[in-house]
């Protein structure tokens, strides 16, 4: 049984920094794909950034130059480093895996992942 555990979020000023957490348990798949998304409150979930078992990161435009993501040495723990926090970055924020390789396109797509935590609240006061 996989499961998802998000740690991190929490409220900071515009321009100040966070960094979230994912850890996996029972995820054991060689190929991979592992991604952070978002939700703010009306708004679809969108997919901020993820990396596969190939190594290769994409980013969503908006977050470009301010996130990075980053696996621990065992692959089972992701993290967000989120630098020059905007108010528009204020959503819940969740871990995804999938079942399997993702191609380059569609890795940012939240319909293309299997497994997710349930979430942690990020939210930037201006």
């Amino acid at each position: 049984q996989v499961q998802l555990v998000e740690s991190g979020g929490g409220s900071v000023q515009a321009g100040g920094s966070l960094r979230l957490s994912c850890t996996a348990s029972g995820y054991t798949y060689s190929s991979y794909c592992m991604a952070w998304f978002r939700q703010a409150p009306g708004k679809e979930r969108e997919g901020v950034g993820a990396i596969g078992s190939d190594g290769d990161i994409k980013y969503a435009d908006s977050v470009l130059g301010r996130f990075t993501v980053t696996q621990g040495n065992a692959n089972n723990t992701l993290y967000l480093q989120m630098n020059r926090l905007k108010p528009e970055d204020t959503a819940m924020y969740f871990c995804a895996a999938s079942s399997g390789r993702l191609s380059w396109w569609s890795r940012l797509f939240s319909g293309y992942y299997t497994y997710w935590g349930q979430g942690t609240q990020v939210t930037v006061s201006s």
